[in-house]
């Protein structure tokens, strides 16, 4: 009885396309292309070149695109957009269904949605075969946005600087201790077992730095690079064998070790700089500016530091581990993605790449699909039961693919939304969340 009256006070249907944000939907498309730049490495090379470098020996052009797409200066920037964007996007969602309905409805529906999200995850993760997926991890940390929703601006951003705190905390903390690890088990390789009889504590000790020092064995690394090429060019059934326990991994002990904090500290901000203005376009030049200005001339250097003992050790794990005082991957991080937020804004208030940000309005509209299709299009080029291109283009050539998977999708989005009011997979999702068909084609004037 309590739902009907709901029902009759105000239907529960999606927002009104009039009443899209131009901006937010133009950075979603932006945040969506470029999280392919970051991801067709994964795609298309094994896991320890894509993060090493010097197992080809590559320099020039290859090194380049290491250093500036794979882990310096965008590593992880348009994905910290695309969560600042979500975490926007469940305040404009949830606002939306309160000025529609009454009582617990706005929230019973997101929780609804957000279950679907997470469905449509492990579809990319398990069925696609993409180990790199995210949206399992929106799905979870999404919900935990609920309760914070109508937070002021001061006290989100005070939520991010704690989960960017935290993170950081806890990655020293287990850095501090592989260090310890370190330092005791070389003590214990220096003594003479043939005078000293090793207890069992200093056998595990020793051990312990054994398996630190495996993951920079040459052999191994070989090894590693060997079998991935097998199982991506195997068949379907065999590579989701081997992809499945890296998927697992990913979505259970990589989402409460990393990605919980990593995820919240942005979907804080976004929701924050919402309230604010500042994701819709409203602040002044002089913020977007200073975000630029500020978040660029502090994280590209910060980025360089971080990235410097890598190169200068060959991205031997051990002795990085030794050399390096402190672990600050997700300052640097923080700081050039609000650099770079800030220098698109800054295009945005200038007006100076006008028609760029109306072709992305469509791709950000179609941002779900277009990232479901990313997966589709690369497991069918690289992986064995399509083209079987895993391993077999240079760096540098991997990017020729993102322009192609680029223009397909800008195309198609433009041209689809003429026709139609939402992406397939934004409908499907719509249809699900709501349990009701929504309108697909867009109608037509006689």
């Amino acid at each position: 009885m309590a739902f009907s009256k709901i029902q009759s006070i105000n239907p529960l249907i999606p927002i009104n396309q009039l009443n899209r944000i131009f901006i937010i939907d133009s950075l979603r498309g932006i945040a969506v292309l470029g999280i392919l730049l970051m991801n067709i490495s994964g795609f298309g090379l094994p896991s320890v070149i894509n993060e090493d470098p010097s197992q080809l020996n590559e320099t020039g052009i290859n090194y380049y695109c290491w250093y500036i797409f794979g882990h310096g200066v965008f590593e992880g920037t348009f994905r910290s957009i695309f969560s600042m964007l979500f975490g926007a996007g469940t305040i404009i969602y949830i606002g939306n269904m309160e000025k529609r309905t009454e009582g617990q409805m706005p929230s019973e529906m997101f929780v609804r949605r957000q279950l679907w999200l997470l469905l449509f995850g492990l579809f990319n993760a398990f069925i696609l075969l993409w180990y790199g997926d995210i949206l399992f991890h929106y799905a979870v940390c999404g919900i935990i946005l609920i309760a914070f929703r109508s937070l002021p601006p001061r006290h989100l951003l005070i939520a991010s600087a704690i989960c960017l705190l935290l993170l950081t905390v806890r990655s020293n903390i287990d850095f501090y201790n592989n260090q310890k690890i370190v330092d005791r088990g070389e003590k214990i390789e220096a003594i003479d077992t043939a005078i000293n009889k090793l207890t069992d504590n200093q056998k595990a000790m020793r051990s312990a730095i054994e398996a630190i020092k495996s993951t920079s064995n040459q052999a191994k690394k070989q090894e590693k690079i060997e079998d991935e090429l097998k199982q991506y060019r195997s068949g379907y059934s065999q590579l989701y064998k081997f992809q499945r326990n890296r998927t697992i991994s990913a979505e259970t002990y990589g989402l409460y070790y990393f990605h919980f904090f990593d995820v919240l500290i942005f979907m804080f901000l976004g929701m924050a700089f919402l309230k604010l203005g500042i994701l819709q376009g409203e602040g002044k030049i002089r913020v977007y500016m200073f975000m630029a200005i500020t978040g660029l001339l502090i994280g590209l250097p910060l980025s360089r530091l971080y990235l410097h003992p890598f190169i200068k050790y060959h991205f031997n794990s051990y002795e990085i581990l030794k050399h390096t005082g402190f672990e600050f991957y997700e300052l640097q991080r923080f700081m050039r993605s609000i650099g770079i937020f800030g220098l698109i804004m800054l295009l945005y208030k200038s007006s100076f790449l006008n028609r760029l940000f109306i072709w992305m309005q469509p791709v950000g509209q179609m941002a779900f699909t277009n990232y479901l299709t990313q997966s589709f299009m690369c497991g069918l080029y690289f992986y064995g039961f399509g083209f079987g291109m895993f391993g077999r283009l240079q760096r540098y050539e991997l990017y020729y693919v993102v322009c192609l998977i680029w223009f397909i999708q800008i195309l198609w989005s433009n041209l689809w939304l003429r026709y139609f009011c939402f992406g397939p997979f934004e409908w499907l999702w719509r249809s699900l969340t709501y349990w009701k068909i929504q309108p697909f084609r867009k109608e037509t004037s006689r």
